[in-house]
């Protein structure tokens, strides 16, 4: 008898709890959520930190203010602010976003690691003087007829007639716009292959890499470049690995392919790349990677 009422105790506390439990998971999953009031973007989903990082590098493109950017970014708690940038354009680009869509983000990478707006806005000059037309007055005299007596030829007055002319400024002032840097290439420019280097690297095999300059050997980012070969084609922009360069993308090669490039913007091509054979002092072989160097005439 005392073990049956030592069970129905222990069943009423066991079934108390349980109805405790649900009431607090009631009460705050509805009757009073938690509600999150200016919250550290830093426990952000990583989804919505994407977007956070888009909306910063859009208001950095038309403020250019390089010292709010930074700040934002680090609310977001990034180890690596650049870094995580660049990896979000490289993964927007792998799913097909336009790259219009991704150059705030690439654009905004460079110049944390720059250090300094790479790409400034160029203010519009005014003209530098307007048409003024001239003022014209018509002057009408009264000739004397032969009838007229001598004393009214005497008191004859010429009349005298005037066009008004809105006051118009004769000069103005001019703005002189700051010269601004080139970041992408000029419309037209093709780039030739200057340099083909074989790279021996056991720490990056099988890298075939990319560096564009212009004809002032200025590394040019957003430079869209196409690899093709027989399995497969790939397309990728420079510019998304800052810390290497702003003209600098990579691809990574197999063995026994043959890749061909061409690169979008000029139309240039090349044939027949693929990786060499490198081996170590101590006998160890492997696959290298190329260096080709492009540059505008």
């Amino acid at each position: 008898m005392s073990r049956l009422k030592l069970n129905n105790s222990t069943f009423h506390i066991f079934f108390a709890l349980l109805i405790g439990l649900g009431l607090g998971l009631a009460y705050s999953w509805f009757l009073s959520p938690v509600t999150y009031v200016d919250a550290n973007p830093s426990i952000l989903r990583p989804d919505f930190k994407d977007q956070y990082r888009i909306v910063i590098a859009t208001s950095y493109q038309f403020t250019q203010d390089l010292a709010r950017a930074r700040a934002r970014l680090n609310l977001l708690g990034d180890v690596d602010p650049i870094g995580a940038l660049s990896a979000q354009a490289q993964r927007m680009l792998a799913s097909g976003e336009p790259f219009e869509k991704v150059r705030p983000l690439a654009q905004l990478a460079t110049d944390l690691q720059l250090g300094y707006v790479s790409n400034p806005i160029t203010p519009t000059a005014l003209p530098t003087s307007f048409n003024t037309p001239e003022v014209e007055s018509t002057v009408e005299e009264t000739e004397a007829s032969p009838n007229v007596t001598e004393e009214a030829q005497a008191t004859s007055v010429p009349t005298v007639f005037f066009e008004q002319t809105p006051l118009i400024p004769s000069f103005s002032e001019t703005i002189t716009p700051r010269p601004a840097s080139t970041s992408t290439p000029a419309p037209g420019a093709p780039f030739a292959l200057v340099g083909q280097e074989k790279v021996c690297d056991p720490s990056a095999p099988a890298l075939m890499q990319f560096m564009f300059m212009d004809s002032r050997r200025r590394e040019i980012p957003g430079v869209e470049i196409i690899v093709t070969w027989n399995q497969g084609e790939d397309k990728f922009f420079t510019g998304f690995k800052p810390e290497l360069g702003n003209g600098y993308a990579d691809f990574v090669m197999q063995a026994d392919t043959i890749y061909n490039i061409r690169i979008v913007t000029g139309g240039s091509f090349v044939s027949n790349i693929f990786a060499p054979a490198c081996t170590e002092p101590n006998g160890f072989s492997y696959l290298g990677g190329v260096m080709l160097t492009f540059q505008q005439p």
